[in-house]
């Protein structure tokens, strides 16, 4: 009779198990993992195993973890899944640009790009599923904000772009931007805690410096960029130094103004000692004039700064025109007259919607 109800308490505790709803292995730190382990009385170097295979190796399926014994991956299939994203759509532009539309794990949306270029190739990635800012230039601001994108999503979107730049161009991936959907400093932890993950040796060792995160200029975000001290750099997504302008075309200006943009600057330089990219767009009757580069010629005295002039990408019912190329040789020669390193950067994989500002999950 005791036997019986010894089996029958074990049955009952595996159903139990298979029946709990299965967490996701990877919201897991290495310590949760070692603990898990040897509750289950295992070693506790199963987790250094199965924490390798997750970050550095980026698999996605507990079979493909080949130094775990039938039975660990069997173990860890009983308890966990991998809610890794899913290419969903693949294009591919006349220049090279990749855009992977990516399925999550609810069913939702987000788009990654794969930038090559002769000396680097680049992932733009995405931190939210749609945006919040509404930048009147920007496609993505035409979508409603669902929700922020988990580290691992983030990660995923890295790893994603590694396979493919050595798959479709046999050359490593050397550059990250955070510049697709969204804004990193709205998802601030799971941006920094995807970053660890891309950053560390345990992870896919890309060197922090190959790494920038752009942001519209949320200035109490950029101060805690500067006391958390990161190591990757900034960039402000400013396309006009005039509040009243700004303010026009980017509803954040409101309530984080020129001032407070500048002041939160000067605080990141004094701690972090790293330039600041500003990237700038001219629009024809927006920002095109003599007046207009003057303003952020003086901008660009607060800290030592480059200037990335973008050319704009045309979106639906957008209603903005790129200003002519003789604005675009104003700017850049007035600021590179004082010594302000200034490029003016065409766009890559337009003809598919990769281009800034126009991923809005069009697939």
């Amino acid at each position: 009779m005791e036997e019986s109800v010894i089996k029958t308490s074990e049955t009952d505790l595996i159903a139990s198990e298979t029946t709990m709803p299965k967490r996701d292995v990877r919201k897991l730190s290495l310590e949760e993992l070692k603990t898990f382990f040897v509750s289950k009385g295992d070693k506790p170097f199963r987790a250094q195993q199965v924490h390798e295979w997750l970050w550095k190796r980026s698999v996605t399926d507990f079979d493909d973890m080949t130094n775990l014994s039938l039975a660990t991956r069997e173990l860890l299939k009983l308890h966990f899944v991998i809610n890794n994203i899913k290419v969903d759509t693949l294009q591919q532009s006349a220049d090279g640009t990749i855009k992977n539309a990516v399925k999550l794990h609810d069913g939702l949306i987000v788009e990654s790009v794969l930038i090559p270029t002769e000396k680097r190739i680049t992932a733009c990635v995405s931190s939210q599923v749609g945006c919040s800012l509404a930048c009147k230039f920007c496609a993505t601001a035409r979508l409603k904000r669902m929700r922020n994108l988990n580290p691992d999503e983030i990660y995923d979107q890295v790893a994603t772009i590694k396979q493919q730049s050595e798959l479709f161009f046999g050359r490593p991936l050397t550059n990250i931007v955070f510049m697709g959907m969204g804004e990193p400093l709205l998802n601030y932890a799971n941006v920094m805690a995807a970053i660890e993950k891309i950053t560390s040796p345990q992870g896919l060792n890309m060197a922090a410096k190959r790494l920038t995160v752009s942001t519209v200029g949320i200035a109490k975000m950029i101060v805690k960029m500067a006391d958390d001290e990161v190591k990757f750099n900034l960039a402000v997504s400013l396309h006009s130094a005039i509040n009243s302008t700004r303010s026009s075309i980017m509803p954040i200006n409101d309530t984080n103004t020129l001032e407070e943009l500048g002041e939160a600057l000067k605080y990141w330089y004094k701690k972090r000692k790293k330039k600041v990219t500003y990237e700038y767009v001219v629009w024809e009757g927006v920002n095109d004039t003599e007046k207009d580069a003057r303003a952020l010629l003086e901008f660009c005295k607060i800290i030592p700064c480059k200037v990335n002039i973008i050319e704009y990408n045309k979106i639906e019912e957008g209603g903005y025109r790129q200003a002519k190329e003789e604005i675009l040789l104003l700017y850049q020669n007035l600021l590179e007259s004082h010594g302000i390193t200034t490029r003016i950067r065409k766009s890559r994989g337009k003809d598919i919607d990769a281009a800034c500002g126009q991923l809005a999950n069009k697939s």
